[in-house]
């Protein structure tokens, strides 16, 4: 008989050669073959409870396959194998455990009509190393008194490399649904980020009419794609729409401010980088090139990248490739490129603040997105938009309507913040008239030089975030920091308190209840 260490590196070799555990059971067996009477061989998962048992795969000499079923024990037989367990966990049987009469035997008996096999000898070998039970390799001979205490003790040497086998294909397992769970999630977000866009485009009828007829003649094609407008017109938009029309709608959609991210952060949050990179580098990060592959990155704001950045992009339209940070390997990537600005590029080249040849790479197809003024017949239906989605968002219950005139208001405004102007003006508006028509006095007063109302105590500054943020700081200060409940700020707001508080976060507000009133 072949010797313990030959047996066990060649059987080694044999599971450690296969990433599949049904293909490595395979490679097993026809080697047990050779050296034990072997017809078929399960692996089964310990993971359930005492009750139940799982055999993830079988194999004989010709065939395996992965399974997915789970068995409960019968009382006599779990009464029975927990008794094995015992005994080989404390050492009074330490080579596989033999069962050459399985009728006699409730484990056996019960194992076998389970697993639909005919009355065959078992080597049941627990996976138990340093007290964790991992499950059990399980040979079969068909036929009765086919294994002796040789056959036991060369199977027995398989426990370790098995139960690394097992936990292997476990990892193996839990990443595979995690891979799925994460594209899953991909999926949920990329629809979420749709619905925050806006699945549909205001306009697309009366001003966006021309833009949308560029976005459908590009969108199939995978050429680079440069928008330009005015800041809030609503670049973002349109970019996903592009992304959407494309082969590319399934892949990830990557947005990128390019200038919000600080020069010493760019290539890294652009590039990624190795572990040990740099200070802080802790370990290997992914940047947003890679996260887009097979799909769409948009470079907001490109007007906005240094030159040095700019050679680097350069390189990844030439070439399509990127190296991330403390690396030396090139990486491929398959991606398509929208780069949209609110700047003059043409000037920027000429100015020496941009580069001519990659503004030539990025300006395949142009679409200018026409500002808010020059497309006043959308606004009744931009207003409605929002109207509709910041009732949900604030959580206000049924949408609010408009006092008479405020749509003329509306539209006889210059809109120098467009479309986002538009947003956040109609969602002050909600926060301030709650429960009644909503007014845009402020909006006349601005174009007639008189303040009333909120713009009066903002008088200094023309930024509407800045104007919320002074209200409801004002209100907060009348109320003593209190928010919640009678007398509170979100009561004399008219809004949700926790809306209120959400608000105040996206506007970094931080208030704590004052200590008026408290008895020292």
């Amino acid at each position: 008989m072949i010797s313990e260490n030959e047996f066990f590196r060649n059987i080694t070799l044999k599971i450690c050669g296969h990433l599949k555990v049904e293909e490595g059971l395979k490679a097993c067996i026809k080697y047990l073959s050779q050296h034990i009477p072997a017809d078929r061989l399960y692996l089964e998962r310990h993971d359930h409870g005492p009750d139940e048992m799982r055999p993830l795969a079988r194999a004989g000499t010709e065939k395996c396959e992965k399974l997915g079923m789970l068995l409960h024990l019968s009382e006599q037989a779990k009464t029975a194998m927990a008794q094995k367990r015992k005994e080989v966990h404390e050492g009074s049987t330490p080579g596989a455990i033999v069962v050459n009469d399985p009728h006699s035997e409730p484990a056996g008996k019960f194992l076998l009509e389970a697993l639909g096999e005919p009355a065959s000898s078992i080597l049941w070998l627990p996976l138990i190393v340093e007290g964790n039970h991992m499950g059990a390799l399980i040979l079969l001979a068909y036929g009765t008194d086919r294994f002796n205490d040789d056959h036991a003790r060369l199977f027995a040497t398989l426990r370790e490399p098995f139960f690394t086998a097992m936990s292997n294909a476990i990892k193996h397992e839990e990443v595979v649904k995690l891979k799925d769970r994460l594209a899953d999630d991909n999926r949920q977000l990329q629809r979420e980020l749709l619905h925050i866009t806006g699945d549909e485009i205001i306009g697309a009828d009366f001003g966006l009419r021309d833009v949308l007829k560029q976005v459908q003649q590009v969108a199939p094609t995978e050429s680079p794609v440069l928008l330009t407008g005015e800041t809030g017109v609503g670049k973002d938009v349109i970019a996903n729409a592009i992304h959407l029309g494309s082969p590319r709608r399934d892949g990830p959609f990557i947005p990128v401010n390019c200038g919000a991210i600080p020069d010493s952060l760019l290539d890294s949050e652009l590039f990624g980088h190795e572990k040990g990179a740099f200070t802080g580098a802790l370990s290997m990060k992914r940047g947003r090139f890679e996260r887009a592959d097979r799909g769409t990155i948009l470079l907001d704001e490109i007007g906005e990248m240094p030159l040095e950045a700019q050679v680097r992009l350069l390189r990844v339209l030439q070439h399509r490739e990127i190296e991330r940070l403390g690396g030396t390997n090139r990486i491929p990537v398959d991606i398509r490129i929208i780069a949209a600005t609110n700047k003059d590029l043409p000037e920027s080249v000429r100015s020496g603040a941009f580069r001519e040849d990659l503004f030539f790479r990025l300006n395949v197809f142009p679409i200018s997105i026409p500002p808010l003024r020059e497309r006043v017949r959308d606004i009744p239906a931009l207003v409605q938009h929002f109207l509709d989605r910041k009732a949900k968002e604030l959580k206000i219950g049924e949408t609010p309507t408009l006092a008479a005139s405020a749509m003329d208001d509306l539209m006889a405004y210059n809109w120098p913040g467009n479309v986002r102007e538009l947003e956040n003006i109609i969602e002050r508006a909600m926060i301030v008239h709650r429960g009644k028509p909503l007014r845009f006095d402020d909006l006349n007063a601005a174009s007639t030089g008189k303040s009333s109302g909120v713009l009066q105590a903002a008088q200094q500054t023309d930024n509407l975030d800045t104007m919320i943020a002074q209200h409801i700081t004002r209100v907060l200060n009348k109320a003593g920091g209190k928010i919640h409940g009678p007398g509170g700020a979100g009561e004399l707001l008219g809004v949700n308190p926790n809306s209120l508080r959400y608000k105040m976060q996206k506007l970094g507000i931080a208030f704590k209840k004052s200590n008026r009133g408290k008895k020292k």
